[in-house]
């Protein structure tokens, strides 16, 4: 709760962080580096965790999700990790929440062939329009 949060792409700068999330070109868990961007990388919920059913590509956030959603719900439930209330909500944030983020991130279409309505609340869009207009003067992405 008190870390420092650092946004930068300098390998050096990343090389000095505890945990580096969505940058960096590595996953490696045991080092706590969290990016999905490199090619090989194909990790899902239920490849990470055999027992869940999710097929979905993992975002950066599916993979702070995946390695500690769980801990982090037990610890605001005041519940035991294996606790069935933790374990049950774990599962529904992931497939009513978390999934889209992943899916979104990672190009993978809701529908096969032509959407049936338009998503304009999503999550994505929600962030997207925090950031500047491309004809907006001031550029500063750290505004919103």
């Amino acid at each position: 709760q008190d870390a420092e949060v650092v946004r930068t792409r300098d390998p050096q700068r990343l090389a000095q962080c505890d945990v580096v999330v969505d940058v960096g070109g590595e996953y490696d868990p045991e080092r706590h580096r969290y990016d999905h961007h490199q090619r090989s990388f194909t990790q899902s919920m239920q490849s990470l965790r055999p027992d869940k059913p999710w097929t979905t590509k993992l975002s950066s956030a599916g993979l702070v999700y995946c390695h500690f959603g769980s801990q982090i719900l037990a610890g605001l439930l005041g519940q035991p990790e294996d606790s069935p209330i933790v374990m049950a909500l774990y599962d529904k944030l992931y497939e009513n929440f978390v999934e889209e983020i992943d899916a979104i991130d990672n190009g993978i279409a809701q529908a096969e062939g032509e959407p049936r309505y338009a998503l304009t609340t999503t999550l994505s869009a929600r962030v997207g329009h925090l950031n500047p207009r491309w004809n907006d003067p001031d550029q500063d992405t750290e505004v919103g």
